[in-house]
This record gives structure tokens, sequence and C-alpha cells, in this order.
């Protein structure tokens, strides 16, 4: 079941009125029964998985919160440790394992080794990069002392499971969520109608812009060969966009559900493509996952306590296991390693670049700086997304090869799009939906809160808002061939 399916819409409404019809007592332990359902409606085995993950951590932070109050410190950190390595290896086996396989045989061919491993017949369970990060964070939490471990097994069965987030996040910290359940909540008409709109601008991001643009970078990525250099190009700055849209459509559509319940989840991008500089897109995008390597990676490493060079080094290291949390293939890492390289070497010449705009009396308040700043960023970003969406490493430099033999600037006069196969209306509904997304960002990024100014309106334009959100999702929105929903992007992770 997916956010832009008939599902959903049957299932969520009924989810809502029962949730709110209940006595409290009974609340969690339905919202817990509809998220395992709402999970295992993709393949219902592995929601032990999901069960087993939650019940490692539940009672490794009774052990932990134990040794810690009896100030045996060094069983603490042993539960902590081991619960690690129960999650890291539930993760490793059913993530990494064929991948690992791949590597091993391909070393030993080099090495002239006779070793050839099989491949274990697996899927990667929806959203166990997610789910098991959220748990481990608890677990963390509870060693550092933040919280306390809870002993309802229900309030933490749902904390871990809890469906509107469950597959793709936002990453929610038990600080923030699990106290959540504890709170009494209230139908409120406010929060259903945030909520419906937050859902309604998430579809629409989806299903609008990310699966109309979808087709067209498929082609171009599968078929590179046979398009120029710009074409290669403009596939690439729509994959930015499509991404983008998938999956900050989905934080949006899984906030907005929440919120209806009355339940606050984090935000999870901030306008990331206004960033004018790399670390600065990297607070803007996906932050419960940088946030999470920053509170439970990088500051465990030394942070930028341990001098420069060991900073730089934690730095690259979040941005390589970053490139392997995404995926198990090399490009991924070389995606993630080329985004640590960006954040030093923006460090390393933070004064030589002073430097230059002192020298040229460049004005940095100016909006051709800011404008030249974000699109430089711009650049750099899509450039690492040429490697996250390539097949591999190598159609990735062949792709960047095209790009320098065969740029032909003349195709991008007048039928770039249609020779990319996008029709010419849908052209113009991509380029429209583009430019709402870019205006409405440009607000968030100057501190508008686009919501409550939404309400702030007379009736006529709230209506004549939602109204067009809502024709643009039926006219314009892709609803897949026989109603078959395209998966969200961030599912595969």
């Amino acid at each position: 079941m997916i956010f832009n399916s008939i599902d959903y819409l049957l299932f969520f409404p009924v989810v809502v009125c029962l949730y709110f019809l209940m006595p409290k007592r009974l609340k969690n332990v339905w919202l817990l029964v509809v998220s395992y359902f709402f999970y295992m409606q993709w393949n219902a085995k592995y929601a032990l998985l999901l069960a087993g993950s939650t019940f490692i951590t539940y009672v490794g932070g009774l052990f932990i919160e134990r040794f810690r109050n009896q100030g045996k410190e060094v069983p603490a950190k042993a539960c902590l440790g081991f619960t690690f390595l129960l999650n890291l290896l539930i993760l490793f086996f059913f993530k990494y394992i064929n991948f690992a396989i791949d590597n091993i045989n391909r070393l030993a061919g080099a090495a002239g080794a006779e070793i050839n491993l099989t491949h274990f017949d697996i899927l990667l369970p929806v959203g166990i990069s997610f789910y098991i990060f959220q748990a481990l964070s608890y677990s963390m939490d509870v060693y550092r002392g933040e919280i306390k471990a809870t002993r309802n097994i229900v309030k933490y069965a749902l904390f871990v499971s809890f469906f509107p987030q469950l597959v793709a996040g936002p990453i929610e910290r038990s600080k923030n969520l699990l106290g959540q359940f504890d709170r009494e909540h209230r139908f409120q008409v406010d929060n259903v109608r945030k909520g419906l709109l937050m859902m309604a601008w998430g579809l629409f991001m989806k299903m609008v812009i990310s699966d109309n643009i979808a087709p067209t970078v498929d082609l171009v990525f599968g078929n590179y060969n046979g398009f120029s250099g710009i074409e290669i190009i403009l596939a690439v700055i729509l994959f930015g966009i499509q991404i983008y849209c998938d999956f900050g459509g989905y934080s949006l559509i899984a906030i907005g559900s929440a919120q209806i319940l009355d339940f606050q989840l984090m935000e999870n991008f901030k306008s990331p493509y206004y960033a004018a500089s790399i670390s600065e897109f990297w607070k803007r995008w996906h932050i419960s996952l940088t946030s999470w390597f920053r509170d439970y990676l990088y500051i465990p490493l030394g942070g930028n306590r341990k001098g420069t060079i060991r900073k730089y080094i934690n730095q690259f290291l979040i941005f390589f296991v970053s490139g392997i949390w995404h995926g198990a293939a090399w490009n991924y890492i070389v995606w993630g390693a080329m985004n640590g390289i960006f954040m030093i070497l923006e460090e390393l010449t933070v004064g030589f670049r002073k430097r230059v705009r002192i020298r040229f009396s460049v004005d940095t308040s100016r909006f051709s700086y800011r404008l030249s700043s974000r699109l430089i960023t711009f650049a750099l970003v899509n450039f690492t997304w040429l490697f996250f969406r390539a097949n591999s490493i190598g159609e990735a430099f062949f792709m960047i090869k095209k790009c320098i033999d065969y740029l032909a600037p003349e195709r991008i006069a007048g039928l770039a799009f249609v020779s990319m196969g996008m029709s010419t209306q849908i052209t113009v509904v991509v380029l429209l939906s583009v430019f709402l997304l870019f205006l409405i960002d440009g607000m968030k990024y100057k501190g508008i809160d686009v919501v409550e100014l939404v309400f702030s309106q007379g009736a006529w334009l709230r209506y004549v808002i939602y109204g067009g959100l809502l024709l643009g999702i039926l006219f314009f929105g892709v609803y897949g061939n026989l109603y078959e929903q395209t998966q969200f992007i961030y599912f595969q992770f």
C-alpha cells in the first residue's frame, strides 16, 4: 500500500475515524495494528523483521538502562554494541549480502582463485534502512541517558512502526515521537485542514511532477548512446527534480497524515535547491538522515573536537556511509564520497574564496552573487546525481564522456524535451509545475509558512488553491498502468 494508491485513499479515513472514536487506552493498540497491516501489504512475512528489530532494541534498552543505573558502564556499552550488531547484521544480510558476494567473487577472480559464491534468493524488505536506524537511535538515546527506556512494548513497537513514516521516513527520534504516544490526541479541524493541504501538495509533487518526469529520465539513462550531451544534461537535471519531488512529496504526505492524527513529525526538506553551498544543501536535504549521521556517527567519532584532519576524515566517513546506506552498489558509494569531497573542498577553500572576493570587490549581498552561488551548488549537486541514477559507475563516466564529445547544444532549441520522449502537453505541465515548486520553495526559504499563508487568505482564494491542486492531480497526475501506482524512489533504500 502506497500513499498515491486507491487503497490508501480508503485505508486512511477509516483509520482516522476509528482512532478518534475509540477510548484513549485502545488508540495506541489500534495504530499498532493498522501500522503492521499497512507494512504487510508489501510482504507479510517481512513484518517478522520489523518485529524482530523492535524486540531486540526494546529488550536492549531495558538492559542498557539497568546497567547504567547500577553504574556498570562496560556491560551497558556491551549491550548497546550487541543491539547495534544484531540490527546491522539483519540489515547487512537483506540489503548487502549479494553485493558483498559479487565483490568477493570479483576479487577472487582477479587474484586467480576459484571462488564462485552464489546469491541468496531474497528480496529487500521495504523501508528496512529507515526503521532499523530509527530503532537504533532509541538505543543510543537510552545509553546516553537522554530518555528513559520505555516499559510499554505497545508504545515502543508503535514508535518503530508508525505507518505514516514507516517505510521512507522521516527517521524520527525517540525524544520527539515516543512521548507523543502518551498524550491524549483529539480531533482538531485545523490539523485536518493543514494535514490535507500538505498531503495534496505532496501528491502533486509526486504524481504531477515526479511521475511525469520519470519516463523521460528512464529513457535517456536507459539508452544514453542515442542522445546528445545536452539531452543527457537535461535528463540529469530532471532527475534531480524528480527525486526531490518524489521523496519530498512522500515526506509531506507522511507529515500531513500524522498531523491529521494530531502527531507532529520532523520536517525533512527545507527548500534544498535554494542552497548556496554544498554544506547548506545537506542541512536542507533529507534532514532526518543527515542529522542522524551527525548525532550518532559524526559526533561519537569526535566531530570537530579532535583537530582539523580528524574532522575532515569524519566528514568524509559519514558521506561514505551515507552512500552505502542508500544502496548496495558502487555508484551510490561514489555518490556519497563525492559529496564528502565537495564538503571538504568547500571548507578548505573558505579563506581563498574570501581573498578573491576582497580582491575583486565582490558584493556578497547582491542578487547576482547569491544567484551564481545557488547555480554552482545546483550544478555540483546534479553532477553527483548522475552517479546516483546511473546503473553503474562505468555508465556514469560514459555519459560524462558523451557530454564532452557530443554536446550538441543546438538540440536544446525547440524540441529537446520532445526528442527525449516528453509530449508538448506534458512538457508545459512539468515546466509550469516546476515553476510553482520553486516559487513555493522560495517563500519557504525566506521563512514564510506557506500553509499558514494559505489559511490566512479569503475563503474564495483558499478554495481556488484547493481546487487547483485537486484538478492538477486528477487531470495531469500519473496513475500507473491499470492503476498500479508508481513506487516512491526511496522505498528501495
